[in-house]
């Protein structure tokens, strides 16, 4: 994410330390708290992590894992999802949109459902630290839950780390970006042919929509096999956080990680998990939910 007053392509001048800013953020695991709960269709349990990454003393990541319930390792999707947000870190992403996503992967029906890790970050805004977070993670869902594959999504900061890792590990096998940044985004250039999908607002204060198009730009300058998949998708006046589409936006989306894992997305069952109206209604609770993550703390912001 910018600052106001930066270059829109750049991060946050001071990035926040972790002690001032502890991952072991509190919220709830469950998309509402708000009024009450509508129909769910959602079968998953919530666990919270903090996995070993071996680059300095600080060298543990907390995540929230949702896991299809009932868990037979060895038996669901070999591809999971991990998602990031922005240069605050946090957990929730952009208008808390995660925390359903993350419920809808984890309950998609057998063998297809997908583990999807939440992950915050040691050291927000640092991507030479963000970035072995993400492999520290990659390696423990390899390790303890035996996937081969993950589909990275990030939220404006999250690009960099996202597209980084993405760019020198061919675990990676999708990315999706809101809001996206420019800054440490070179690896997007050796994504191809793995599909990338940007989504950004054309209101966006904080970073540009240009942004997306120019990480459209850089994919295609990279692609030497005439094969690659990369898609921006512009949504009308809409901020930072895509607050006014945040339902679409996490449609959308999840639909893209599920295309990745090989999961039919016009199958009726997993249609109507991935329709399931499982985010907080209005922007003021979406908002209040990404505060409850640690999604908003610093200069982060939904403009």
């Amino acid at each position: 994410m910018a600052s106001q007053g930066l270059r829109p392509d750049s991060p946050m001048q001071k990035p926040l330390k972790p002690e001032a800013f502890p991952s072991s953020v509190e919220h709830a695991p469950r998309p509402f708290q708000f009024g009450e709960t509508p129909e769910r269709n959602v079968s998953c349990d919530v666990q919270r992590l903090h996995i070993k990454v071996n680059d300095g003393p600080d060298g543990k990541v907390t995540g929230f894992l949702h896991v299809p319930s009932p868990y037979r390792p060895g038996e669901h999707n070999k591809t999971a999802a991990i998602l990031l947000s922005g240069a605050g870190g946090g957990v929730v992403g952009p208008s808390s949109m995660y925390l359903s996503m993350a419920d809808k992967l984890a309950s998609l029906p057998p063998h297809q459902a997908l583990l999807a890790l939440r992950l915050d970050y040691r050291y927000p805004a640092r991507n030479k630290y963000c970035v072995p977070d993400v492999q520290a993670a990659v390696d423990y869902l390899q390790r303890e839950s035996q996937i081969d594959n993950v589909v990275l999504v990030g939220w404006s900061f999250g690009s960099a780390p996202v597209f980084t890792f993405g760019g020198m590990d061919a675990r990676c096998i999708g990315a999706a970006m809101v809001a996206p940044q420019t800054a440490e985004t070179e690896g997007i250039r050796k994504m191809a042919p793995r599909p990338v999908l940007l989504c950004h607002g054309t209101g966006d204060r904080t970073l540009s929509h240009s942004c997306s198009k120019r990480l459209k730009e850089m994919y295609e300058s990279g692609d030497r096999t005439g094969k690659g998949d990369v898609e921006v998708k512009l949504f009308d006046g809409d901020d930072h956080a895509l607050t006014r589409h945040a339902q679409e936006a996490e449609t959308l989306i999840t639909q893209f990680i599920m295309r990745c894992a090989g999961v039919d997305t016009n199958n009726s069952v997993t249609g109507k998990t991935v329709h399931a109206p499982l985010m907080a209604g209005s922007r003021e609770e979406k908002i209040e939910l990404m505060k409850k993550g640690g999604d908003l703390k610093g200069s982060e912001s939904v403009d």
